[in-house]
């Protein structure tokens, strides 16, 4: 495997994270502020020069129950969009549960409320993309 790009979208922020060179760890990046859908793939697109992942993976936020709520269809929308920007593969991954154990870790380690709002989407990225690294070859 080799270095992938992880995105948590949200509607305010984007959550950052980038494996190593030979895909066994994830590390948060700067979260990125939501500047409208064109900045945000201009943004994205820029990380892909930087990093020269082999793919992206971006955390679809299904309901408890798992059906497509209307978050969920944002970040669909989001992504055929980022599709068309990139000539590496998109894929989805179940992001269920990612921002609530981002949380736990959070609140384990001490973390100010303030600055926990400031961390949590960049935690649910790295989190997401370990569990991708966890269980892909």
């Amino acid at each position: 495997m080799q270095r992938i790009l992880a995105l948590d979208v949200g509607d305010r922020r984007i959550g950052l994270a980038v494996s190593d060179p030979v895909g066994i760890t994830a590390q948060r990046l700067e979260t990125l502020n939501r500047k409208g859908l064109a900045a945000d793939l201009e943004a994205i697109c820029r990380l892909v020069d930087t990093y020269a992942p082999q793919a992206v993976v971006v955390g679809l936020p299904l309901t408890l129950r798992g059906a497509r709520g209307p978050q969920a269809e944002k970040v669909l929308s989001f992504v055929e969009a980022l599709k068309k920007r990139l000539s590496i593969p998109v894929h989805l991954i179940d992001e269920r549960l990612t921002t609530v154990e981002g949380n736990r870790t959070l609140t384990a380690l001490g973390t100010s409320k303030h600055k926990k709002r400031l961390a949590i989407d960049g935690i649910a990225a790295q989190i997401l993309l370990q569990q991708f690294l966890e269980t892909h070859d």
